[in-house]
């Protein structure tokens, strides 16, 4: 699709807005949307690209749920505070994942799809970490032959276990 602004390039920035049921979209390309910076999207409401993170975190001073208001978060160990945290998108020490771990997490779902990391493992701690999943998955499926009361399967994969176990322990890969 063609931009709605320029007609000339592909389209690659998209928006919807949904308001009482209407729906309203546009279709930029990367040039018009970067020359447009914040979108106007009617209603005196902007959107703008470089405050997406901020709105994605949803960061005030201080937070009213329900009747309760809840002062701003810092970290007790190198005093960062949400705002701070916000604007530079950098955590200030390793306690800053712990202190703002409530809205990091939901934050790296929508973004990443999860929060645990299934990337690449260092050769050599890779036969390592396989060992202690697959020692994981067979726990895992230990303790449902177990629910099941799957007895004579639950012994074959403690076996298994045990096996793992012994290989990690002759330091085995």
């Amino acid at each position: 699709m063609l931009c709605q602004e320029c007609s000339k390039r592909q389209a690659s920035v998209h928006f919807t807005k949904i308001v009482n049921g209407e729906k309203m979209e546009l279709k930029l390309c990367e040039v018009c949307a970067k020359e447009r910076g914040d979108l106007d999207l009617g209603h005196g409401e902007h959107f703008s690209f470089h405050k997406l993170l901020a709105g994605l975190l949803d960061i005030d001073e201080l937070q009213v749920i329900g009747e309760k208001v809840i002062e701003k978060v810092t970290c007790k160990n190198c005093g960062l505070t949400e705002q701070v945290f916000v604007n530079s998108g950098r955590l200030g020490c390793s306690t800053c994942y712990e202190t703002f771990g409530f809205k990091l997490n939901p934050l790296l779902k929508r973004i990443q799809g999860g929060t645990a990391h299934v990337g690449k493992v260092p050769v050599r701690a890779g036969g390592k970490i396989r060992i202690k999943r697959e020692m994981q998955n067979l726990r895992d499926k230990l303790n449902l032959c177990i629910a099941k009361e799957n007895f004579e399967q639950a012994a074959i994969i403690r076996d298994e276990i045990r096996q793992l176990e012994k290989e990690t322990e002759r330091g085995g890969s």
